[in-house]
Order: C-alpha cells, then sequence, then structure tokens
C-alpha cells in the first residue's frame, strides 16, 4: 500500500536524484490544429522565455508571427530553433520597444510582411529593479520598456486590427503586481500599472471588437531563472537542488511552472475560445495568490508532518529565501547566510 508521500501526485521529491534542466521543463502541448490558421500575430520579446514559446506554439496552430528582441545572436538563434521544428510564416525583427520608432515598426512590417495583423502579445519587459536608492535611469527605463511599450504597442498594432473588424491582446503580466517583494519597487510598481492599463485598453477597444487580457506568470524557468541547472557553472548540488526546492513553497503544485504553460493560457485568450473575455486576468501561477501567505506557511508544515519533506531553505543566490532577515538577523539565520558575499547583497 502506497503512503500518503508517494499518493501526493505532486508531491515535492526533495530532489535527491540528479538536476538539470530537462528534470524541471519537460512538459509539452498538444497544439490545436489550424486554430490560428490565416490570422497574423506580433509578439514582443519573443526570442526567449515566455515569448518564444508563445511565438512556437501559435506558429503550431497556424498563426504567422513577427517576433522581436534587442539581442540580433539571441534573435537568430530563435530562429534556427523554430526552422529546426519545421515552422514557418515568422519574421524576427530586431527592435527595442523602448523606442516608441520600434513599436510603429514592428506592427507596420507585420502588416506589410502578412497584410493583416490580428493579435498582439506584449511581453518584452524590463527586469532590472531598485528599491530606495531610488535609480533615477532604472525607473525611466522600467517605466518606457514596460508600461510604456505596452501601451505604444497597443496604440499601434490596433489600427491594423481595426481593418479586419477586431483583434486580441494578451499583455504579460506578474504576480509581482499583486505582491510586495523585496528590493523590487520599480518592477513590482510597473507590473501593477500594467494591470490597470490592461483593463483600461480593454474598455476603449470594447468598441473595436479588440478584446485586451492579462496573464500573470509566478515563477517560471526560463534563462533569467535557470540557477545552474543548465550545467555551464561548478555550482556546489546543494545550491542548485536549495534553488529548484525553494521555487516549489508557496506554490499549491510544488514546483516552478514552465514557459509553455504560459503559452497555452495566452492562445486560449487570443483565440475565438476566449471571445467573451476582456479586461481579466489569468493568473498562470500554480495556485500562489490564493493561498496566500498563510496558505505558504500551513502547506509547508503539512508537507514536513504529513509527507516527512525536509524543511525547505537556500542558499540566498538561489531562491527566494528574503535577504533581509539574513543581514539584520545572523543569531537566527547565519547558518543559512553567505558572509564572504554579503557587499553582493547591498
Amino acid at each position: 500500500m502506497k503512503d500518503l508521500y508517494e499518493l501526493n501526485i505532486n508531491r515535492d521529491l526533495n530532489y535527491d536524484g540528479p538536476l538539470s534542466l530537462a528534470t524541471v521543463t519537460s512538459r509539452t502541448r498538444k497544439p490545436i490544429p489550424g486554430r490560428f490558421a490565416g490570422r497574423v500575430a506580433v509578439v514582443t520579446g519573443g526570442t526567449s522565455g515566455i515569448g518564444f514559446s508563445v511565438t512556437e506554439e501559435l506558429l503550431k496552430e497556424g498563426c504567422r508571427v513577427v517576433f522581436s528582441g534587442r539581442n540580433l545572436k539571441t534573435g537568430k538563434e530563435a530562429e534556427r530553433k523554430l526552422k529546426e521544428e519545421g515552422l514557418e510564416g515568422f519574421l524576427y525583427v530586431q527592435s527595442d520597444v523602448s523606442k516608441e520608432e520600434d513599436c510603429a515598426l514592428l506592427a507596420r512590417t507585420a502588416y506589410e510582411k502578412f497584410g493583416r495583423l490580428d493579435h498582439l502579445v506584449n511581453n518584452a519587459f524590463p527586469f532590472s529593479s531598485t528599491s530606495r536608492d531610488l535609480d533615477n535611469k532604472i525607473w525611466y527605463n522600467a517605466f518606457t520598456g514596460g508600461p510604456l511599450a505596452y501601451a505604444r504597442m497597443m496604440q499601434q498594432c490596433s489600427k491594423y486590427m481595426i481593418m479586419n473588424g477586431g483583434g486580441s491582446i494578451v499583455n504579460v503580466s506578474s504576480i509581482s503586481g499583486h505582491i510586495a517583494q523585496w528590493c523590487n519597487w520599480t518592477y513590482n510598481t510597473m507590473k501593477g500599472v500594467v494591470g490597470m492599463l490592461s483593463k483600461s485598453a480593454a474598455m476603449d477597444f470594447a468598441r473595436d471588437n479588440i478584446r485586451v487580457n492579462l496573464m500573470s506568470p509566478a515563477h517560471i524557468w526560463t534563462r533569467v531563472t535557470y540557477g545552474g541547472l543548465t550545467g555551464d557553472t561548478d555550482l556546489p548540488y546543494e545550491y542548485v537542488r536549495g534553488h529548484v526546492r525553494m521555487t516549489g513553497k508557496g506554490y499549491m503544485l510544488n514546483r516552478g511552472g514552465e514557459a509553455v504553460e504560459c503559452a497555452a493560457a495566452v492562445l486560449f485568450l487570443l483565440s475565438d475560445d476566449a471571445s467573451y473575455i476582456t479586461g481579466e486576468e489569468f493568473m498562470v501561477d500554480g495556485g500562489f495568490i490564493a493561498m496566500g501567505s498563510q496558505g505558504a506557511l500551513d502547506k509547508g508544515f503539512r508537507d514536513e508532518r504529513e509527507y516527512g519533506l525536509e524543511p525547505i531553505y537556500s542558499h540566498w543566490k538561489f531562491g527566494t529565501l528574503n535577504g533581509k532577515p539574513l543581514r539584520d538577523y545572523p543569531e537566527l539565520f547565519g547558518e543559512f547566510y553567505d558572509y564572504e558575499n554579503e557587499d553582493s547583497r547591498k
């Protein structure tokens, strides 16, 4: 007879075996053939991570896609991957959506290349942040490359959507628009702005038969969050293990998410299957927001008590363990704090 630990299909396995990128990102989805046949989409930040997965899945369902990214090398690598999969009907455009002229270029290029424009996925977004140090440059870049870029892309793309009688837009936001996070004044604020921007845009564009929705993920495994899983570092195994285990702490599903799971939600919101959905936020967060802080604490105690799991801690570089108590209360957390790297935490 299997015990409770074995019966819990979402159990935390304690990750005692070898860890690699393949062990935490193995999911795929079954495309819906022809769902976007004859349609054209623009995907910003489409060269890697969630944006690349959205581009990839749209192409599999018959959509033609213009995707953007600032780094030419990354863009060419994305093109190579798509070609190796046998996909076609795409165009990479090197651009920086923080620039007004590049936003106009993307929308115009899609229309001129494919003759129409039906969908927009606003995904490119500055990940850097600042806190009470108030770095003005970071604040400015976060705004121009984040919500202002989203607004400009909606403005430019909607002009061509109206020619077709309508369309749909998905703005990628984050759980960071709903919660406070240490040293993330800039990022959290701008993701919060995206939420209200999207709802306001949904109201204004409704008369043009253009729907606007949000897809908000939690921790998703991308090149920003891999943290040693790619095997290109000499990081100790326990650091990597701590990073992976920490990503599941506070999530009902006990794990970080995958880009393809975000893409699946985006495609639904873009499609005619979501024809009566606008101004809404689709959380792809493994139950994070629903559970809340109290639920996360209760879950941790339950997992340790019912399933015999070891308590989860993490080296500061590889997880979301708050740095403030480590720094300010070493008598409580000293065994988990790397004092040699204290300066790099400031």
